[in-house]
């Protein structure tokens, strides 16, 4: 029987005339797992997006011939989907700035270590995979359909089928890992608007300085940098839903413009005196109790009264009782089937612990948990003695020692953290994107565990003048 073809690796392009510095960032990288190609100048990149997919595109920011702002604002007005991230040197970052301006995503300041090349590519990976799912109008592989047969979740479909058919602004609350942005999909899915664009925007991820863009767009001389018109989230989302994620993220003086929206319908490009209708609804959702946050000054009063006008509360996983078995088996077949082996089944004494556990991390812990002891599992059965290191305290623990890796009785957690990521990284070949994703931690915080322990220079900078 033939196997299922491994995930692909998210894809990298490092631009830079400067040949040493180019394949440092390319070896650093490629080390933490990704696909690297690399290119000596901006032109041949733009030859290489043309036919090819790159995730994150890191350039230099001073170049012969065509620059790397040049290349941003090229990448830009050719829609390319990438994201890009500059490298500049100190006296460069006013024209860094112009690049995020002009549509980079960040800049990375010489010298640099390897850590905050890696943190920021990653976080570039994470903006590019929360457009894409937007541009798709649909969940991401891998996620599942609103699942659950508890009372909890039953009231929440009935709240969700009844809301889906207005029009009205829905605030979305819940822990942290309790589905919200599926809760909006499902609003929207649902709605007369399902058939128009599902568009999102991470608040957390955007600089202040960049949200008033991304969020209404600007016109050409706007600001410098701003060579060309830019069409904002609200005007992506004509017709269908906006979903602002961590809506307490935007900063104080954006949320008066928010709330202008709100209320008026319309809004202005930044550079712009002419308003543009707002034929979008708003979906936002927050992990914070906003009422504390209006007291405490941080939040604008009159904005939480518009955005709750639908208040929706999504019910923690510990509250859901029998749905956790349900979405247990429902993450272990989609970990097998990207593994290429058969579903295991939980064993009784397993399937009792999850119930018994509080699951502070919700579905989100959950998943991890569950796609972890796929991945370290022997086949067939989930042990209880496999998932118990993970779940004691009612808190996540050290992970769990897989057979090969024995745990020795007075074992500090540390040691033996190390012991589990050093047998990971072995079963996966070296291949750090998918050793992180087995143990359910980012790629940048497995590549700094991996540096303490040795398997990379701690302080290897780059510093090329330019």
């Amino acid at each position: 029987m033939s196997q299922p073809a491994p995930p692909s690796k998210p894809s990298v392009l490092v631009v830079d005339d400067h040949a040493a510095a180019r394949q440092s960032v390319a070896d650093v990288l490629g080390c933490a797992g990704y696909a690297v190609r690399t290119c000596s100048s901006a032109v041949e990149a733009l030859n290489v997006l043309r036919d090819a997919r790159a995730d994150v595109v890191v350039s230099d920011l001073q170049m012969p011939g065509m620059s790397g702002l040049e290349l941003v604002r090229e990448v830009e007005r050719r829609r390319i989907p990438s994201a890009v991230l500059m490298i500049t040197a100190h006296a460069s970052v006013s024209t860094a700035v112009e690049a995020m301006r002009s549509g980079a995503f960040d800049y990375l300041e010489k010298p640099f270590d390897a850590g905050k090349l890696e943190d920021c590519v990653a976080r570039a990976l994470d903006r590019r995979r929360i457009e894409a799912r937007s541009e798709r109008g649909a969940a991401a592989p891998g996620e599942v359909e609103m699942l659950g047969e508890s009372e909890a979740m039953r009231r929440l479909r009935d709240q969700i089928e009844r809301i889906a058919r207005t029009d009205e602004t829905v605030l979305i609350c819940g822990e942290s890992g309790v589905g919200k942005e599926l809760v909006a999909r499902t609003l929207h899915a649902q709605s007369r608007r399902g058939a128009g664009p599902f568009v999102g925007l991470n608040c957390p991820v955007l600089s202040e300085q960049l949200t008033e863009s991304e969020l209404f767009g600007h016109c050409r001389g706007a600001f410098t940098g701003a060579d060309a018109d830019r069409v904002g989230r609200f005007e992506q989302a004509s017709g269908g839903s906006l979903l602002l994620d961590e809506v307490t993220e935007i900063n104080p003086a954006l949320q008066a413009k928010l709330l202008r929206v709100l209320q008026e319908r319309v809004f202005e490009r930044v550079g712009s005196s002419q308003s543009t209708p707002a034929d979008v609804r708003v979906l936002a959702t927050t992990n914070r109790d906003l009422q504390t946050e209006v007291s405490a000054g941080r939040f604008r009063e009159d904005l939480y009264f518009r955005l709750a006008v639908v208040p929706i509360e999504v019910p923690p996983l510990r509250s859901r009782g029998g749905d956790v078995l349900l979405l247990a088996e429902r993450f272990a077949a989609s970990a097998s089937q990207r593994l290429g082996r058969p579903t295991p089944t939980l064993e009784p004494a397993a399937s009792q612990l999850l119930l018994d556990y509080t699951w502070p991390g919700n579905v989100r812990e959950l998943h991890n948990v569950i796609t972890r002891a796929c991945v370290l599992g022997e086949e067939g059965e989930l042990a209880e003695s496999l998932l118990r290191p993970w779940l004691a305290g009612g808190r996540a623990a050290a992970p769990p020692q897989p057979s090969s890796v024995p745990a020795a009785v007075g074992q500090s957690l540390a040691e033996a953290e190390r012991r589990l990521i050093e047998a990971t990284l072995d079963r996966f070949g070296g291949h750090r994107a998918r050793t992180a994703e087995a143990l359910g931690i980012g790629v940048r915080t497995l590549s700094g565990k991996l540096r303490d322990y040795g398997y990379a220079p701690r302080e290897k900078s780059y510093s090329k003048a330019g």
